[in-house]
């Protein structure tokens, strides 16, 4: 399946900005929205594919930086790559620290700005694709009876068949049965991957 074309949003309130960023990007093969505030950015439909954004700090109404907090609260997560020109260090420092990818002062060069985007593309990628993981391994396990996710909770824990039985009240031979039908169902070539699977749903 061919992956959906990753795309570059640009919030900047300065028309001149967005545009010389919309020529730098797209010469390079990347998608471009321009958007000069963050009620835009909002209102704005979200692609498919990888995402990155491009923020100005400074912008009309909210503050880039506000609007960092306000997309991880509600659990957003998007690279940001903040421009601006008006930096100072503990705004750097401040934004760094709640995740941002790249802080950038104008005018900078525009080999600086294509890498951190590339990878910020990259990051996202491997967040979608993370995320679809997940979502699979979700619906395997939703598909166990209760008596198999019992027993595929022991078996991760490194517990024998026989203490397993004891522990649920069952014989050997039918926590064999549901192992074997969790690990089908799962599609677990071993225990380390029924393992790996597991630590991977119960930290979701």
């Amino acid at each position: 399946m061919t992956e959906p074309q990753p795309t570059v949003f640009i919030v900047d309130d300065d028309p001149a900005i967005r545009e010389s960023l919309d020529s730098l990007l797209r010469s390079v093969g990347v998608q471009v929205k321009l958007l000069a505030s963050v009620p835009e950015f909002l209102k704005s439909e979200r692609p498919d594919g990888p995402t990155c954004l491009v923020l100005d700090v400074r912008l009309p109404g909210q503050s880039g930086l506000d609007f960092q907090r306000e997309l991880a609260a509600a659990n957003i997560h998007l690279p940001i790559i903040f421009i601006t020109g008006h930096a100072d260090i503990p705004m750097s420092v401040q934004a760094m620290k709640e995740g941002a990818l790249e802080f950038l002062t104008k005018p900078f060069r525009d080999e600086d700005l294509i890498n951190a985007i590339h990878l910020g593309l990259e990051r996202d990628r491997g967040r979608r694709q993370s995320e679809r993981e997940l979502s699979a391994l979700q619906e395997r396990f939703a598909g166990l009876t209760s008596r198999e996710r019992q027993v595929m909770a022991q078996v991760v824990k490194g517990r024998l068949n026989k203490q397993i039985a004891g522990e649920l009240d069952i014989s050997e031979m039918t926590v064999k049965v549901h192992r074997h039908q969790a690990m089908r169902k799962m599609r677990a070539a071993s225990l380390p991957d029924l393992a790996r699977m597991a630590d991977k749903l119960y930290d979701a």
